[in-house]
């Protein structure tokens, strides 16, 4: 199926991109990656790009777009040839950027908007006056089986696994377990009755059908993932040390069980004592603070749990589901059907 090419006017890409590029300065020459990787750290948000945004075409059943547009900046008035390549349309096929134009004149920004379905990841290069170059805009990354390096980007609702590797999100998971609800009795019994207690037609079409290929609870450490993916990237280094020091402190305390297959009682002891800063046989030189990264992960998984479904966790709006039957509040106008009773989310 050929990729679908949105028109976008240029004060759409105006608005979107010149808040976070305008101050970065003069692109990097294309394919010097060190200039980039400076270029990149002037910019704010860079994870931004490509710009990921509601699909706004003709209405259709369970909204299942998303519209991914592309920009690439350079010197105004400079001549200079874009197009883009990648997974998301046939990778023989380079598809042009066209020139944005402010007030009639070239802007230096070069874009294009297409239709990705939701829920997937491609990777992309720029074709630089027929130079392939990684998005000097975006910091995302992904190596591909021939050892070469892409650009990446996952539209909403994405479910795979981007960061963090098997072990690691297992980790995760037990220590969200003391942070939010849903593994206690009367959460799981909540979950259960929510899930289940959709019609059968509801299960089987998106986003709903999906919940199912998630953890026990509400896609909480999916959606922890793909923030560090994109806008908590930065945090990345923390997860990395600390979860390597967890593991092996659990090891310690237990030679023989992998730490993520280990009791509650190990996590409840371990959290307390993070929670307080104080870790027999914690290695400090390795990271300095354990209680600080139990902040980071409490706010991650509060963050993951309670927002937009859109952000991959929340799956099926059951976080807010569970919310509602505390504190009474009407969740469903802010989705669409078959979920919410929105017309005007999309």
């Amino acid at each position: 199926m050929p990729v679908m090419i949105i028109p976008k006017d240029d004060q759409y890409v105006l608005n979107q991109c010149t808040k976070y590029l305008a101050r970065a300065g003069d692109p990097p020459s294309p394919g010097d990656e060190a200039a980039a990787a400076a270029y990149r750290a002037r910019i704010a948000e860079a994870w931004r790009f490509p710009i990921v945004d509601v699909y706004r075409g003709d209405p259709v059943e369970d909204d299942p777009y998303n519209e991914v547009t592309f920009v690439y900046k350079w010197k105004p008035d400079a001549t200079v040839s874009v197009a883009v390549v990648g997974t998301f349309a046939h990778l023989y096929e380079p598809i042009p950027l066209e020139p944005v134009k402010y007030l009639d004149a070239d802007s230096g920004y070069h874009a294009l908007t297409v239709v990705v379905p939701k829920g997937e990841m491609h990777t992309y290069k720029f074709i630089v006056d027929g130079q392939y170059v990684l998005d000097p805009h975006n910091p995302q990354r992904a190596l591909a089986p021939n050892g070469k390096l892409w650009s990446r980007f996952f539209t909403e609702s994405y479910l795979q696994p981007l960061i963090l590797e098997a072990w690691e999100l297992q980790l995760v998971y037990r220590l969200v377990e003391q942070i939010l609800p849903f593994r206690t009795s009367e959460g799981t019994d909540f979950l259960q009755r929510f899930y289940f207690g959709l019609d059968q037609n509801a299960k089987l079409s998106e986003p709903t059908a999906r919940v199912y290929r998630l953890d026990e609870s509400v896609g909480e450490v999916n959606a922890i993932d793909k923030l560090l993916a994109r806008e908590e990237a930065h945090r990345l280094v923390d997860y990395r040390d600390c979860l390597r020091e967890i593991a092996r402190i659990l090891r310690q305390r237990n030679p023989y069980m992998e730490p993520g297959a280990m009791s509650k009682e190990y996590f409840d002891d371990l959290y307390d004592q993070m929670a307080s800063g104080t870790v027999p046989g914690w290695d400090y030189s390795a990271y300095g603070n354990p209680s600080f990264f139990l902040y980071i992960l409490r706010r991650h998984a509060v963050v993951a749990a309670f927002a937009h479904p859109k952000y991959s966790g929340n799956v099926g709006a059951a976080g807010w589901a569970y919310l509602s039957e505390k504190y009474p509040f009407d969740w469903r106008p802010a989705l669409e059907s078959p979920l919410g009773t929105s017309p005007h989310y999309r």
